[in-house]
């Protein structure tokens, strides 16, 4: 229900290429950071955010959504189901197009208010599982 085929193809291929990924930052350790990097590698540019901004494959971090200076496309959530709800409404606020929350991230009340708004949204999927089936 949350990640039909036709969204998640739509978000992948036609959504737009810029990606604000929340929650990335230089710790290779976090999947965050590998999900980024599959990413950049099907042509998305990746750019972080983090509390801490810090520059992660090449692009610069921005502190929140709001302090990106240009438009984003996608809003990749990598923060805990607790937190996700107000990132998917600031990326309502910023006027991305879709949402994406990670595996294991789920806000079914955000996915609604989300959806609403007009995003596109997928929840509880990953996109570097997902994009190599394109095919």
């Amino acid at each position: 229900m949350y990640a039909d085929e036709k969204t998640i193809r739509r978000i992948l291929t036609s959504t737009g290429d810029t990606w604000a990924v929340v929650g990335l930052s230089t710790n290779t350790s976090r999947a965050a950071y590998g999900v980024a990097a599959v990413l950049q590698r099907f042509g998305k540019r990746v750019v972080p955010v983090h509390p801490k901004a810090e520059t992660v494959h090449g692009e610069q971090g921005y502190a929140s959504l709001a302090d990106i200076p240009f438009p984003v496309d996608v809003v990749d959530v990598f923060v805990n189901s607790e937190q996700a709800g107000a990132v998917a409404d600031d990326a309502v606020a910023i006027g991305a197009k879709a949402v994406w929350f990670q595996l294991g991230v789920i806000d079914e009340q955000a996915y609604d208010r989300t959806r609403d708004a007009g995003l596109a949204m997928v929840m509880d999927r990953c996109p570097a599982i997902e994009i190599p089936r394109l095919g």
